[in-house]
């Protein structure tokens, strides 16, 4: 029963994992579906930031209401950037990239932030290009293939694949085929808004990790983000959307996807992939993202009325090889970290033990030592003037004998 209970407990990040993607994957379907009921990319984004900050405030206050370090106009400086490049900006060009394209190709797209994030670090000098190493060179390529894949799923379509012998369409038929003249028209406008909204992502993760070192909190500065981006998002909407009625919500689709993402995938979602990743490292929580890609190629080819093309096949296969290669190369090279890491302890170690063996041995009391050695004489020159006093009194003794 224990060994069962430890099997159980060690696929727990994995199963916690999938579903992660799953609540991702519910995420941009409902979201194609609110956008597709005529809702506002801007209006949605920002509710759902809203949603998301309502939710991770109070569960700041009250999970690290002793251990939050403190606020610094530093902090508030990179939230708001945090904010703009992870969340408003982010949202905003992706589910304009959904809306415009297909739920398919904008989870595909997505798992090129690790190649775009590279070109990035290269291009600040955050990282260096390394082709002597493996790693190096799997990054590289890497970065290349998932460009490529990203590339034929964009221009090549192919033959058409059907998977499924029935349809659950569950889209307005007048507003998909509104949708069909809109995404003819503006994919190429889509294409682009995907492109920048993982570049978007990766300077997110640039500033975050910069972040989590000046404020180590991870509730509290995930609120700060949610709000800043809550903040930003509201009043470009506003400014965008003068239309009253977008911003009113009904029980409907759109309070379900707003509602939804703002607490599942922005809320809850965060804190079981910090969880995993304090379980088994960012890596494992990495490699779980294509799976996606594959959950959203299903449910909407089957509910979203979405096709399937071999291009489209193939150029996801090949950024998820890509995806993998950088990955593995970034396991490689944090792998040779760890190597290099205990032995600069040891080494460190080694080096203050021999400072306080030298430093054991410096205070020293030379008048002691003289007292002591002077004292160690004395013991001696008494030692030897008992020995001669016993030599004589034993021959003193045997004359005695021999006299009588």
């Amino acid at each position: 029963m224990k060994g069962i209970w430890n099997v159980v407990h060690g696929l727990k990040p994995i199963m916690l994992m999938v579903l992660v993607q799953i609540a991702y994957t519910a995420v941009n379907v409902l979201y194609k579906l609110a956008i597709n009921d005529g809702m506002s990319v801007k209006v949605a984004t920002a509710y759902r930031l809203a949603f998301g900050s309502a939710f991770t405030v109070p569960l700041a206050l009250i999970t690290e209401r002793k251990k939050r370090p403190k606020l610094t106009w530093r902090v508030l400086f990179m939230a708001f950037f945090c904010g703009l490049f992870g969340g408003s900006l982010f949202q905003n060009l992706f589910y304009e990239a959904l809306a415009l394209t297909s739920a398919t190709f904008v989870s595909a797209i997505y798992n090129l932030v690790p190649a775009i994030t590279f070109i990035l670090a290269i291009s600040c000098g955050f990282e260096r290009l390394n082709l002597r190493a493996a790693a190096g060179k799997a990054k590289v390529l890497g970065t290349l293939i998932g460009i490529g894949g990203a590339m034929l799923l964009t221009f090549f379509k192919g033959v058409e694949i059907n998977i499924w012998p029935f349809h659950i369409n569950v889209m307005h038929p007048h507003q998909h085929q509104n949708g069909h003249v809109a995404d003819s028209g503006s994919n190429l406008l889509g294409v682009l808004c995907a492109i920048a909204s993982c570049f978007s992502f990766a300077l997110w993760l640039t500033i975050q990790a910069k972040m989590s070192k000046e404020y180590p909190s991870h509730y509290s500065s995930t609120a700060l983000m949610s709000t800043m981006g809550a903040i930003q998002a509201t009043g470009f909407g506003l400014c965008i959307e003068r239309d009253w009625s977008q911003w009113k919500l009904g029980w409907n689709i759109r309070l379900l996807a707003v509602a939804y993402s703002g607490i599942v995938a922005s809320g809850l979602v965060v804190i079981v992939i910090a969880w995993c990743i304090q379980m088994r490292g960012p890596l494992f929580a990495s490699v779980f993202n294509p799976l996606m890609l594959v959950l959203v190629a299903v449910a909407a080819s089957l509910m979203l009325d979405e096709n399937l093309y071999l291009g489209s096949v193939l150029g996801a296969v090949l950024i998820v090889c890509g995806l993998y290669m950088v990955l593995w190369g970034k396991s490689k090279e944090m792998k040779k970290i760890t190597q290099l890491v205990p032995s600069e302890i040891i080494g460190e170690a080694e080096a203050i033990e021999v400072v306080v063996a030298m430093s054991t041995s410096i205070p020293v009391d030379h008048d002691k030592c003289h007292h002591h050695n002077n004292q160690s004489k004395t013991n001696n020159n008494t030692g030897n003037v008992d020995k001669d006093h016993d030599d004589l009194s034993k021959i003193g003794e045997e004359d005695d004998i021999n006299n009588r």
